[in-house]
């Protein structure tokens, strides 16, 4: 277990090297920088910017340098965690997504709790009981919450909300608390008002979930073990539970790799909706300003929350089916 934990920890670092220098060149390619459009917009608002003003201000951000010397800049200092100055914001970097970042991740550990905690047995009831009325309208509801816009479920949900309840609910935070230090009242008062963005982000997701969950389970009950297991006198809920359900968790488990990353960076729209201090409109600014260095820090932690999920996924796959444990361990 330990010399696996550590090989695949050995693997996610050329993976997160080379996932820098393609984010980073990516950024570089469209056409001019945040200083070409800040003079532009200067200049179009009648502001006169000299020459050597603007020499001046690459210099500062290092702009007249080669993109290679650029990017080796950005990554020695990210990884002695000064992760470069925001044109756009004019702060540090490590300021602007330090408490936004860590709201996100919590954010999208509740819709990804949420999401499971309802699809599994959903999807399992729904499997153990197939072509019936029950498992009907469960379908019909999941492929409505597939196809349904999150932004849309937003914007109904605070309309009646704030018309017929009095009750609104934009933002993670009560007036009082949105700005106060951190204390126990204010994570009170977080966890009173997250349920709401977490059930809006986890919709779509839930759905497709309990799809998933649903046709791996009819696919394992219907195998030999499971007829077995039937045929020595074991109840239908141990038959079910014990082995296939299992099982039919392999596929989810292996999603967490990606669904992290997919809520943090997936939940933009809805966080404009409801006025959320996430990672989301930060980064849609970055990358229309093309902030460079907020953007590409962005897109590096997002990276390393992918590399963190799969390897958790990974772990979770080995814990729940012992034949991957076995054929680890060989």
């Amino acid at each position: 277990m330990r010399t696996y934990l550590l090989q695949r920890i050995l693997q996610a670092i050329p993976i997160l090297i080379g996932i820098s220098i393609i984010s980073f060149v990516i950024i570089q390619l469209p056409p001019g920088d945040y200083l070409t459009t800040y003079v532009n917009n200067l200049r179009s608002q009648g502001d006169m910017i000299s020459d050597e003003e603007v020499k001046a201000l690459e210099q500062q951000y290092g702009l007249d340098s080669p993109v290679y010397v650029q990017y080796w800049k950005w990554v020695s200092n990210f990884m002695r965690g000064n992760m470069g100055q925001s044109f756009y914001w004019n702060k540090p970097v490590r300021d602007l997504i330090g408490e936004r970042i860590a709201l996100s991740i919590v954010v999208a550990l509740f819709s990804l709790i949420l999401t499971y905690a309802i699809a599994i047995p959903v999807g399992l009831y729904s499997a153990t009981r197939q072509y019936t009325l029950t498992d009907h309208i469960l379908t019909i509801l999941a492929f409505i919450g597939v196809g349904l816009p999150s932004f849309l479920v937003a914007l109904v949900l605070m309309y009646y909300g704030m018309r017929y309840f009095g009750l609104n609910a934009g933002g993670l935070f009560s007036a009082e608390y949105l700005n106060a230090p951190w204390s126990f009242g204010r994570v009170v008062d977080l966890l009173k008002h997250m349920w709401l963005p977490a059930l809006i982000i986890g919709i779509s997701g839930t759905a497709g979930t309990i799809r998933v969950m649903r046709a791996t389970t009819l696919d394992e009950l219907s195998r030999p073990y499971v007829e077995a297991a039937r045929a020595r006198g074991l109840d239908e809920a141990t038959t079910v539970l014990r082995y296939p359900a299992r099982v039919a968790l392999n596929p989810i488990m292996s999603t967490i790799g990606w669904q992290l990353p997919a809520i943090v960076s997936g939940e933009t729209i809805v966080s404009l909706v409801l006025g959320l201090p996430t990672c989301g409109p930060l980064l849609y600014t970055a990358l229309i300003t093309q902030d460079m260095y907020l953007a590409a820090s962005f897109i590096m932690i997002l990276s390393a929350l992918t590399v963190i999920g799969t390897l958790i996924s990974d772990l979770l796959l080995m814990w729940i089916d012992p034949r991957i444990r076995f054929g680890e361990l060989q």
